[in-house]
């Protein structure tokens, strides 16, 4: 008895214009997502059509995210597996997250996570919200410092002394937000790429808004140390 194709609808998102015309981002999206329909799903499957927003991960309204609204759109009217490459381009709020889960017209999966059940994929975005607001308290707090010292914020472009010295505090608070993913890790023994990979998996950004790679997690790991 032939076994009929596992539907998918997959969905990506970006942030601004320039990573969706230059593939930023995009294209790290569409491997996570080749790798899990190669490696994770059953066989056979059938992917039924991909959707794209650019948009914040903070908007959730469908008029904001057209493309999200008819991937579940079609995903309810195929029974279709929705599938994203990770649960941040899903949503970026848990309440958004959890009416999906709740919603049993609608059936998704993480490419990243590829083996996390609802409870843990709710844990994970739970903590990813949590380090979210508590980076963002942690860079007011040093651009505050930073003001406080007499660094005029405003003037930093003319200002390259000034603008390092905001840059590495900015740094050094975001390596203390990590220092509990990544020095118990180190000191398992964990490689450079395994510690990148458990941050990515968690939704945390660098400093600079992107992926971990190992060289920022050594570079993380030297604040730490200094």
């Amino acid at each position: 008895m032939t076994r009929e194709p596992l539907k998918y609808v997959l969905y990506y998102r970006v942030s601004t214009k320039q990573q969706g015309r230059s593939g930023l981002g995009l294209d790290a999206q569409k491997r996570d997502v080749e790798l899990y329909l190669a490696n994770y799903s059953d066989a056979p499957y059938e992917v039924l059509a991909s959707f794209t927003d650019i948009e914040s991960g903070k908007h959730d309204e469908p008029r904001r995210r057209p493309g999200l609204a008819e991937a579940l759109a079609l995903c309810r009217k195929s029974k279709a597996i929705l599938l994203v490459s990770k649960l941040d381009r899903l949503s970026r709020r848990v309440s958004h997250i959890s009416a999906l889960m709740e919603d049993k017209t609608i059936n998704f999966k993480v490419a990243s996570l590829p083996n996390a059940d609802n409870f843990q994929l709710h844990i994970y975005a739970a903590l990813a919200e949590k380090e979210r607001e508590f980076i963002s308290l942690r860079t007011k707090q040093a651009l505050a410092e930073t003001r406080s010292r007499g660094t005029v914020l405003g003037g930093l472009r003319t200002n390259t002394a000034a603008r390092n010295k905001a840059s590495k505090a900015i740094a050094d608070a975001k390596a203390q937000d990590v220092a509990g993913i990544i020095l118990p890790m180190r000191e398992a023994k964990a490689t450079l790429q395994q510690i990148a990979d458990a941050l990515n998996a968690a939704n945390v950004p660098t400093p600079r808004g992107a992926t971990w790679k190992p060289m920022s997690v050594k570079n993380a790991l030297d604040r730490l140390a200094g």
